[in-house]
């Protein structure tokens, strides 16, 4: 008689493989819906922004722009002969300054807030008003006290000071540097109050125990906490700075004065003044790969920091 042969046994990977999917690719395709989006969104708005940028494009050609002649490097060539050079300087020290300004300050207000004590949430509500305001309010009020009839100067005459032209000359870099501070801080406040939040409690109660000043508590207690979230705020702060149009846009208006003629503004009269949408896209791309260079020096420090914690583990 014969004997029935035992049925085969599929591996689970061979069961999921005869519904379609492997567990291998179902990883990938849950990530299809956000990377189409992202390739719809970033990927090719790109691709069309670098071939822009290499194509000699302006109200001439602009009508049949795909048949502008192609040009190659000759934008970004002549994006540094045509003033990016000194809006990339503006740019980063005004980001630069903007931000090293804005971390005492946020700091600061963290620590002051983190205690409970009466009020304090209205403080924490008062600190937030500059956050939450839109940037062209924010700017639009600081353009009317500012002009030289403004209440600033109305102020400062009182006491003997004379106040000058705020929005134009020299004095406007300083003048957009003050604005960004008062209108910036509360993001790096918000970060530190985060941070101070983690803190655990016992080791609050450790210092108090051990009768530790209140500096080298904060030094060697609470700022090491505050590392992490502190540096990306910084970075996220620097990039947002850098990126800022709005602020001087509305301040300034356009074009703007040559001390304050940062990236998106040289970017914005480049292609809607003068028309020349073909050197403002080089300018953009340019733009882009001087904002990546402190991300990807960060995301590299991240990495590293994550290595070590592991080895030492």
């Amino acid at each position: 008689m014969a004997t029935l042969a035992p049925p085969e046994q599929k591996t689970p990977t061979e069961r999921v493989r005869r519904k379609g999917v492997t567990e291998q690719q179902r990883p990938l395709w849950l990530l299809t819906p956000g990377g189409a989006l992202m390739t719809v969104v970033i990927v090719l708005p790109l691709i069309l922004a670098l071939w822009i940028s290499m194509i000699d494009l302006d109200q001439y050609t602009l009508r049949r722009w795909v048949e502008a002649p192609f040009i190659g490097l000759d934008n970004y060539v002549e994006s540094f002969s045509s003033g990016l050079l000194n809006s990339i300087w503006i740019s980063v020290s005004f980001a630069v300054i903007s931000t090293i300004a804005t971390v005492p300050i946020g700091i600061a207000a963290a620590l002051v807030t983190q205690n409970k004590y009466r009020g304090r949430g209205l403080v924490r509500a008062v600190f937030l008003i500059p956050y939450v305001l839109p940037s062209f309010v924010v700017a639009s009020v600081w353009r009317t006290m500012l002009q030289p009839d403004g209440i600033v100067n109305a102020w400062l005459a009182k006491v003997g000071i004379d106040g000058g032209l705020w929005l134009s000359g020299p004095t406007s870099y300083w003048t957009l540097i003050l604005v960004e501070i008062w209108a910036a801080w509360p993001f790096i406040y918000l970060m530190s109050l985060a941070a101070l939040q983690s803190v655990d409690h016992e080791v609050h109660e450790a210092s108090a125990v051990d009768g530790a000043p209140w500096w080298p508590k904060l030094r060697r207690v609470i700022l090491p906490y505050l590392r992490g979230p502190v540096l990306l705020a910084c970075l996220l702060a620097t990039l947002n700075h850098i990126n800022n149009f709005t602020l001087p846009f509305v301040l300034f208006g356009a074009p703007a004065p040559e001390d304050v003629n940062v990236m998106p503004m040289i970017v914005y009269v480049t292609s809607f003044q003068s028309l020349r949408f073909g050197l403002s896209a080089a300018m953009a791309v340019l733009s882009l790969v001087l904002i990546a260079i402190p991300l990807f020096i960060y995301l590299r420090a991240v990495r590293l920091d994550v290595h070590e914690e592991g080895g030492r583990k």
